[in-house]
């Protein structure tokens, strides 16, 4: 018999074999679990959330790192107390044969599987949650508030903000997690700036998002579209202006369809326009080139601009360029009283009550409950003892609650809305009659109404029903003037 074995002095126990150290593993395998799990959900998923990459790599990882720092401080007294030579130090050493061992054993196994399940399970439901618009919208309460409240009554109510601001796939995943991790950040320690700037300079391209639901190459045709003004004056005067958008349609790539042709000429595959804006809203654009289907390139550029291109950033022009504000457009007070008359929601009867609506919505407030107040006070003291001032006043404190948020001064003046060219630039950014090419010979078409839009009738009352299929010309109210319509027309007073 080898008695040498029996004299050898035991084996030491792992210092790791303590309670807390055990109790670190659980901590680090839940977290460790979670993760996998998130990160397979949102792989796997039509679309991704950037809010769940806070979750998944700042939140999840900190239970990660205390478990680990568990296991470590756990070993580390196991070793300080083997220095200080205390022998009652307690030891993870289970003996099954001992029922009370047993028991422990069971109970730390069954902790440890509902803590794993646990997490499991609350990882799936926070997937679930930071997928809602209201996550995105109502986590952060104050900041992102005019932007939810426009998304919920924009044409986009329906889909999720993600589907726009992240889009599928691998590389825009790691961005978004980034982005929304620098926005618990900013949040947190209150480094937005108000309003919040816009465009945003890492959104995707509309080719990867957008397109995925709307196809410009399509034929669209012409759209039939009505839109009604009231005057300022006593009378509250209507004037509609009922016309035909030459949305256009058409690909080249695809025999027997109609001609290219239309607005959507601008992002045709046989077309490219590029651009270079020097205003971080893209306002002023004084350099065009555009690359037509023979790969002829044109360079077009405004008076006065000699610059060095290659100091500036030349974008492709794709539908963000004019449809700016697809999902949170922030309607000026003047279009809002309009519609809000046109729909007879404000009595139009009511005199003076265009001007004094759009008066009293761009006054200087300081938070919706003001505004609420001085709405009701200015209409009841404009028009004392009148019952039909009632509703309007409600209409009214629902336009500004929809449009206007003054603790993070958003409202419409501080957004540029490029569809049209009524109360911002719009088209003629570069449809201005002076961007010339560099020979001389050629302009971006400018001053032709007909070119985009053909207008069937205007006015108001039988002058709506004279239509003309050829077109009218337009018919301004207020005289012709020679100037682009944002010069005079700003959404305000």
């Amino acid at each position: 018999m080898n008695t040498e074995k029996k004299n050898e002095p035991p084996h030491p126990s792992s210092l790791f074999r303590n309670w807390t150290s055990w109790i670190g593993v659980v901590v680090a395998t839940g977290a460790l679990f979670s993760f996998f799990l998130l990160f397979m959900l949102d792989a796997i998923s039509k679309s991704s959330s950037p809010y769940l990459g806070i979750l998944t790599f700042c939140v999840v990882p900190v239970f990660l790192i205390s478990g680990i720092a568990l296991v470590v401080l756990g070993a580390w007294l196991e070793r300080r107390k083997r220095k200080r030579g205390n022998l009652s130090v307690p030891r993870m050493e289970i003996d099954l044969s001992d029922p009370r061992d047993r028991r422990r054993l069971a109970i730390f196994l069954a902790g440890s599987f509902i803590f794993v399940m646990l997490s499991a399970v609350g990882s799936y439901n926070a997937f679930e949650v930071t997928e809602s618009v209201q996550f995105c919208g109502e986590t952060c309460h104050t900041v992102m508030k005019p932007e939810l409240t426009t998304h919920d009554h924009g044409p986009h109510a329906r889909v999720a903000c993600v589907a726009c601001h992240v889009g599928p796939g691998a590389s825009w995943f790691v961005r978004s997690k980034i982005t929304g991790s620098y926005q618990l950040y900013a949040v947190a320690f209150h480094k937005y700036p108000t309003p919040i700037p816009t465009p945003i300079k890492n959104l995707r391209p509309a080719r990867e998002t957008c397109e995925q639901c709307h196809w410009p190459k399509s034929f669209v045709g012409n759209l039939d579209r009505t839109f009604d003004y009231f005057q300022d004056d006593v009378s509250n005067t209507p004037y509609s202006i009922r016309l035909l958008l030459k949305v256009g349609a058409g690909d080249p790539e695809y025999p027997g369809t109609t001609p290219p042709g239309g607005i959507h000429w601008h992002i045709l595959s046989g077309n490219t326009v590029e651009y270079i804006a020097t205003d971080p809203q893209r306002q002023n654009i004084p350099w065009v080139r555009l690359t037509d289907a023979q790969g002829v390139v044109t360079v077009f550029r405004a008076p006065r601009f000699t610059n060095d291109i290659s100091q500036y950033e030349i974008r492709k022009m794709d539908c963000m360029d004019c449809h700016n504000r697809p999902a949170h457009r922030y309607a000026s007070p003047e279009s809002a009283v309009n519609r809000a008359l046109a729909e007879n929601r404000i009595d139009q009867t009511l005199p003076w009550i265009k001007t004094n609506c759009v008066y009293l919505l761009t006054r200087p407030y300081t938070n919706d409950d003001e505004a609420r107040k001085a709405i009701a006070t200015g209409l009841v003291g404009r028009y004392p003892n009148d019952p039909r001032i009632r509703p309007a006043i409600a209409v009214m404190q629902q336009i500004y609650s929809d449009n206007f948020f003054p603790e993070m001064k958003a409202d419409w003046s501080k957004y540029p809305d490029n569809i049209g060219h009524m109360i911002w630039p719009g088209c003629f950014r570069c449809h201005d009659g002076l961007h010339k090419s560099d020979d001389g010979d050629r302009m971006i078409k400018s001053g032709d109404c007909n070119s985009c839009h053909t207008i069937l009738a205007q006015g108001s009352g039988p002058d709506m029903l004279k239509m003309t299929p050829g077109g009218q010309a337009f018919n301004h109210t207020g005289g012709d003037y020679d100037l682009g319509c944002s010069v005079c027309h700003t959404g305000g007073p």
